[in-house]
């Protein structure tokens, strides 16, 4: 057996267009993509504040004693990553059985934490539910009708047992040496299996096929319920895959190919590695399993993420407003405002220099303001989803118009941003403001008829559990419990393959900028968070022009600003159907593009790394599927045609503006300290 080979791919240069127009000097160091692994290379770093440290020891102490006054387990972890053999780590029982205490001892202090966790939740009587997300009674529902159907189970049942005595003559075949055809294969893009192990070598080949048949089984069993409302088939549908994924035959280390070659090639290092690694994630969860998805240590942000040159300039209790420096002489009249969700933080669109959608816009000569939005703590239980605009949008508006003069802007909406900045459009159509003069959506919703899977967490159950869970919490949805929901839409690559490398393999969490920014999570006040579940989710109030905010009912159909309306083809949060319904909402001029790939790499695509592809009808028929008949294909990102757009609806320039020169003045460095606030 041979290790995964790993792919490395080149990077592929392509000029962009731009409008032509005098560079300054960019200051900006060209920085890893945000799809590939980092490497370990520093940030960038401001002239004169770095010093060279220099670690002082006592005259007295040898490198060998220094190294003997370490923990055990940092000493392992330096060998493992020196490459020092693993024979003679393991060849030394002193140093393993230090290890081992160490751990049990740091384990026993993370159960008496747990433990004193509890009681203390017990002397103020909250406590979260058991079952937030309902899983039991739905389970329960689905199984009683498919069993109250005893025809229905047994037909299933036979093919079953057909697919298996086909598996079983299959093998036997196999064993005699002849060619045989799989009876079931993992769809194309799962590749948990892709070892060759699970081909070549049968007990593996038959465990992999049994797996499979059962899955297959399985869904049946959901699907083919009878009796059951299409809401209730969805959510079992959904816990039924979570279960699936859970009982693979590669998340157990005696069954898993990978796992075994690691543990022979250490001898066995691995699994106290990987012990290790499951105690410091318990730690850093407070007695809650916390996986790492990427190395929380090697990224910074402001040093090796989000280094796009700028300053806060304004700022108040839920957010900094940054404002960015620029790269050309002139640029455009109208600034740019960013209203980015406040699920996430907004540096998914400044990662790394090269996949930087902000540096981007800024060498476009555009005016760039961005909303960071505070990680809120139970403080800010209270604030509501008005006060976001309020406070969010309608505070960062007046700050742009100080900052560089102009009263009229124009906006990018992100996901939840976006569908906040659509409420705002509706709200200021009605009050007749006229600040905003044109309105880009990235994935956001304003009619959630067809949500996706987020749908399948708002039955009033599922949202009496949640409240009862905030509350536990002190009024704040806990980060890990926004982080867990959006694991759960893909288990296999975001749960589970992480729990076998660093777990059953025992390796350092990857360099992964991407992965970091998906670790790096937020918070959301209990009002904001039910209101949006409620209003939006549950009642698809704004799409029936029903919401009200300030006791002003909202209408998206009096907009009549030019919209631009991003969706992705593979976006399984905001899907692209719903984006569609929603551009046909509006009043005025509104085109939608369909871009390739999801949630994230179908925003933040480079021109440079030439990925993709995108689609365009500047018609707006009643279906999608119509759109899609008439819709043209083109190669790579969408941002240069996007960018055309935007040049004609915000034309004229004026001469490049820097933070701190209006009557705003600089607080701090981009990207400011609210960012910066992790959520353990």
């Amino acid at each position: 057996m041979t290790d995964r080979m790993k792919k490395n791919t080149g990077k592929e240069t392509e000029t962009a267009k731009k409008p032509v127009k005098k560079k300054k000097s960019s200051s900006g160091e060209a920085g890893k993509s945000s799809e590939e692994p980092a490497k370990a290379t520093s940030g960038r770093k401001k002239a004169g504040s770095g010093k060279a440290k220099t670690t002082h020891k006592p005259a007295h102490d040898t490198p060998r004693q220094a190294d003997e006054a370490k923990p055990a387990a940092e000493q392992v972890a330096k060998a493992a990553s020196s490459g020092q053999s693993k024979d003679k780590l393991f060849s030394d029982y002193e140093t393993m059985a230090s290890y081992v205490t160490e751990l049990q001892e740091k384990g026993q202090g993370i159960l008496s934490g747990m433990v004193e966790q509890r009681a203390s939740k017990g002397r103020k009587r909250v406590q979260a539910p058991n079952d937030p997300l309902n899983m039991q009674d739905t389970m329960a529902d689905v199984f009683t009708n498919v069993f109250s159907d005893p025809y229905n189970v047994m037909r299933m049942q036979f093919g079953m047992w057909e697919d298996t005595a086909r598996l079983a003559e299959s093998m036997a075949k196999k064993a005699t040496g002849k060619d045989v055809d799989p009876i079931v294969e993992p769809h194309a893009g799962d590749r948990r299996f892709s070892h060759p192990a699970w081909s070549e070598n049968q007990t593996l080949d038959y465990l992999k096929q049994s797996y499979l048949i059962q899955c297959k089984w399985a869904r049946e069993l959901v699907n083919k319920a009878e009796g059951v409302d299409e809401h209730t088939r969805r959510k079992a549908s959904f816990y039924m895959e979570q279960f699936l994924a859970a009982m693979a035959p590669t998340n157990f280390a005696t069954t898993n190919p990978e796992v075994i070659e690691e543990a022979m090639k250490t001898r066995g290092e691995n699994f106290l590695r990987g012990f290790r690694n499951f105690i410091d994630d318990m730690e850093r969860g407070h007695g809650e399993l916390m996986m790492k998805q990427a190395d929380m240590d090697y990224f910074k942000v402001g040093e090796n993420l989000a280094t796009t040159p700028g300053k806060v300039v304004y700022q108040n209790d839920l957010m900094q407003l940054i404002q960015y420096s620029p790269t050309t002489d002139e640029v455009a009249t109208r600034p740019m405002l960013i209203i980015p969700p406040w699920i996430n933080k907004f540096y998914i669109l400044d990662l790394q220099p090269d996949t930087s959608l902000i540096r981007w816009l800024v060498d476009q000569g555009r005016t760039v303001f961005v909303i960071s939005w505070v990680n809120p703590g139970t403080d800010l239980a209270h604030k509501s989803f008005s006060d976001y605009m309020h406070e969010g949008i309608f505070g960062a508006l007046e700050a742009v118009e100080k900052a560089t003069g102009e009263k009229q802007v124009d906006t990018i909406g992100y996901c939840i941003g976006g569908t906040l900045l659509g409420c705002t459009l509706a709200y200021m159509a009605a009050k007749k403001d006229d600040r905003i003069q044109s309105a880009t959506f990235f994935t956001a919703q304003m009619d959630f008829r067809e949500a996706g899977e987020l749908l399948l967490f708002i039955d009033e159950q599922q949202i009496a559990n949640l409240e009862k869970q905030i509350d536990a919490a002190g009024g704040v949805m806990e980060a890990s419990a926004m982080s867990k929901t959006f694991n759960m839409l893909r288990p296999v690559d975001l749960i589970w393959s992480v729990y076998i490398d660093n777990y059953l393999k025992g390796k350092e969490p990857k360099q992964f900028d991407l992965l970091y920014w998906n670790s790096d999570s937020t918070g959301m006040s209990k009002e904001v968070y039910l209101f949006y579940l409620r209003e939006f989710y549950q009642n698809n109030r704004l799409s029936e022009g029903e919401l009200v905010l300030d006791n002003v009912r909202l209408d998206l159909g009096k907009v009549k600003i030019p919209i631009f309306m991003q969706a992705g083809e593979k976006d399984h949060i905001a899907p692209p159907r719903s984006i569609y319904r929603s551009a046909r909402l509006y009043g005025g001029p509104t085109q939608f593009m369909l871009a390739g790939s999801g949630h994230i790499a179908g925003v933040v695509n480079h021109p440079d790394r030439r990925k993709y592809h995108y689609s365009t009808n500047t018609d707006l028929p009643e279906t999608m599927e119509d759109w899609v008949e008439g819709a043209t294909r083109h190669d790579y990102s969408w941002w240069p045609y996007w960018m055309e757009w935007l040049n004609e609806v915000s034309p004229g320039t004026v001469p490049a503006r820097t933070p701190g020169d209006g009557k705003l003045k600089v607080i701090e460095d981009a990207p400011g300290s609210y960012v910066k606030v992790t959520a353990v």
